[in-house]
């Protein structure tokens, strides 16, 4: 009945607790989502003279999850002497929740191998969307594989996660069929489908099955809207919320409408969040200097630790050549303890991910990647390619700004991708954590017409298929 403190009352005064009242206790902490209660509850137990069992454990194990601490649950995983499906359930869905997308695919593999009974939709939606979030389509097919082996082929959870990881691999078509063979669908079903579509350039299908699905008599909802029109949300009964206002900030800006932006902000109904001032940040050129100070005056207000917007100015200043409000700004960050966090590409080869950071030494392979990195540049820039160091916001040579631009992550990942499969014909997929600068999106047109197949790339903003030298964003990006 969620009365928590009753309840723990009437425990404390039980003259002979058993198992079954420990567990009562710790799965009631957890459900009202009070994780800290439950692990010092567990810790008392383990005092007394009665063992946890497999029960305890999987509501323990929820409980580190819910704390973020990914670390103790393992440890208390690995040393269970029987595990439960409950308890596999617990550690891939937790790991996926905490963003650990890589353990969890590996711990799912791990049960499969002990041939561990498998039909939970909690399970296969989570590493599912693990394999989304990685862009590994080759666990992602094994997944569905096992989703129609195990005859749950027609669960709508499970249907709905293999549409967006389908999406997220940059495959369309295969989202698509899935979508399409779907025996009933709902609005998760649909959005995922329409977000697929409008997320990998594919504009007229996604207006087009926007369309569909109101013939359908399906009502769109707000997640609905955030990938499509802004003014039909009113029509529809809705208010429009921060995200729909943060798609039409960037609409706007990237238009050149940067005042219409301001507007915007201005006259919303809800007042504006890190999200909104961050958007209006992004789409501020160097022309636009006044917009993007006032964005970032209220980001450093309202998070004086993150470093993303700090780095933003200082690189308008810099392209501007405003060299003393560059140091401004860096000395203000370093002031305010602001981290920048590392900006990374990933590329799976092999059924392997591997992760690759600008100028990135690392990598075992290293010296053949550079050689065939440097050999692809050549090449390029023969056909027309001309690296852009004006976008090297530093104050160095041009030698420095020629290496800075030529090793970014996502040029290292391909390069790694091309030494593993120089032949082949099926597409290159990057992933980037943050958005891909102007000089890579030349290079991966370029690149596309040299090794005469697609590259995928998916960056923190949309994705970008890159074919024949052209690429599905248009260059609005």
């Amino acid at each position: 009945c969620g009365d928590i403190d009753r309840a723990r009352w009437l425990f404390d005064r039980m003259i002979n607790k058993n198992v079954v009242s420990w567990n009562l206790m710790i799965s009631g902490y957890v459900k009202l989502g009070k994780p800290d209660e439950c692990i010092h509850l567990f810790d008392e137990m383990q005092l007394s003279t009665l063992k946890p069992d497999i029960v305890t454990f999987s509501n323990v194990l929820n409980a580190y999850f819910q704390c973020g601490r990914v670390d103790d649950a393992r440890n208390i995983f690995s040393k269970l002497p029987k595990i439960d499906e409950i308890c596999w359930t617990t550690m891939i869905v937790g790991y996926a929740q905490n963003g650990r997308d890589e353990d969890s695919l590996m711990l799912f593999g791990d049960m499969l191998r002990r041939n561990v009974k498998l039909d939970n939709y909690n399970t296969i939606s989570s590493v599912i969307s693990s394999g989304a979030k990685l862009a590994s389509l080759h666990h992602g097919q094994v997944v569905h594989g096992k989703v129609i082996l195990v005859g749950i082929e027609k669960d709508m959870l499970v249907l709905s996660a293999l549409v967006d990881m389908y999406s997220k691999c940059g495959i369309t078509l295969d989202a698509w069929v899935v979508f399409e063979t779907m025996p009933i669908r709902n609005i998760i079903t649909w959005n995922a489908m329409i977000l697929g579509y409008a997320q990998n350039g594919q504009v007229p299908e996604a207006l087009a099955l926007y369309e569909r699905m109101q013939l359908e008599n399906f009502k769109p909802d707000n997640i609905t809207f955030v990938a499509k029109y802004f003014d039909a949300i009113s029509e529809q009964g809705m208010t429009p919320t921060l995200d729909h206002y943060a798609c039409m900030v960037t609409l706007l800006g990237r238009s050149g409408r940067i005042d219409k932006a301001v507007d915007l902000i201005q006259g919303m109904p809800h007042k504006p969040n890190c999200r909104i001032w961050s958007t209006l940040l992004s789409v501020c050129a160097k022309t636009n200097l006044k917009s993007a100070e006032l964005a970032a005056n209220y980001l450093f207000e309202l998070e004086p630790h993150n470093a993303g917007p700090y780095i933003m100015l200082s690189n308008l200043y810099a392209a501007c050549g405003r060299w003393k409000d560059v140091a401004v700004v860096r000395s203000l960050m370093k002031e305010k303890s602001a981290k920048k966090f590392a900006a990374y590409s990933w590329v799976e080869v092999g059924n392997e991910v591997h992760r690759f950071v600008s100028e990135d030494h690392s990598h075992l392979e290293a010296g053949k990647i550079y050689g065939e990195l440097n050999r692809l540049i050549s090449i390029l820039q023969n056909i027309g390619y001309n690296p852009d160091i004006n976008i090297v916001l530093h104050n160095v040579g041009e030698k420095e700004k020629f290496r800075s631009i030529s090793y970014h992550s996502e040029k290292l990942a391909l390069a790694f991708a091309l030494i593993r499969k120089p032949n082949g014909v099926e597409p290159i997929r990057i992933i980037k954590n943050i958005r891909v600068c102007d000089d890579c999106h030349v290079f991966m047109k370029f690149a596309s017409i040299t090794i005469g197949r697609p590259i995928i790339m998916r960056d923190s903003n949309r994705f970008h298929h890159f074919f024949d030298g052209k690429c599905s964003c248009k260059d609005n990006w």
